[in-house]
């Protein structure tokens, strides 16, 4: 008996099998949303995003963002997505943000001296505080890992429930982006000594700006 038969030989006898039995069928995964006022979802998300240490503001209409970032943005540089949704908050307009960056390596350059990172937000996980960015030329992934502050503007209508909601909107994410990132609060670590360091693998702050 080989050493792989040996192994495969253990591991059924510890789960009480024997060779030559077929697998069972394991049944089909099912979806659990929750049937919740989604009027409910923005307190929600704000509640479980700021218990993760970031900071949520909410504002009625698009024209209320831009004085916002205006005040989080003095003495600080900004680099900013091509996303129309933040356009349209007037925000690609003050003059601390650069935004439309078409080729790669000046959009890396600014990322890396830019103190703010500013994107919108594909989707928002009400359950967790949970921000999901798909990859695209107008959403690159750089501008929201690479600052030290993130900064997230999305309309409440990109608000879902949780994680299989999402999963029941955007069953094939890889049909749509190259990438899917779900940012759950700031970049924290514990891997030396179990002591929790933020900002370390991406922005230590992050802010979502939820517009009603």
């Amino acid at each position: 008996m080989s050493s792989r038969e040996v192994i495969f030989e253990n591991v059924r006898k510890a789960l009480g099998g024997a060779a030559g039995l077929l697998p069972t069928t394991l049944t089909a995964p099912r979806l659990k949303i929750p049937i919740l006022d989604r009027s409910r979802y923005t307190t929600l998300f704000g509640q479980n995003f700021e218990k993760l240490g970031g900071k949520s503001f909410f504002v009625r209409e698009p024209g209320e963002v831009a004085p916002i970032l205006s005040e989080l943005l003095q003495g600080k540089r900004a680099v900013a997505s091509n996303a129309p949704f933040l356009a349209a908050c007037g925000i690609t307009g003050l003059p601390q943000v650069q935004a439309g960056f078409t080729d790669r390596e000046a959009l890396r350059a600014a990322c890396v001296t830019a103190d703010v990172g500013i994107t919108s937000a594909d989707y928002a996980l009400a359950e967790t505080g949970t921000l999901v960015m798909l990859s695209s030329p107008e959403e690159p992934r750089l501008i929201s890992l690479l600052p030290p502050v993130h900064v997230a503007v999305f309309p409440r209508s990109r608000m879902l429930a949780n994680l299989d909601e999402l999963l029941a909107v955007l069953p094939n994410p890889a049909e749509q982006t190259s990438a899917m990132v779900l940012i759950t609060g700031p970049s924290r670590t514990a891997d030396i000594e179990q002591i929790l360091v933020r900002g370390v693998h991406g922005p230590g702050e992050i802010y979502a700006v939820i517009v009603e």
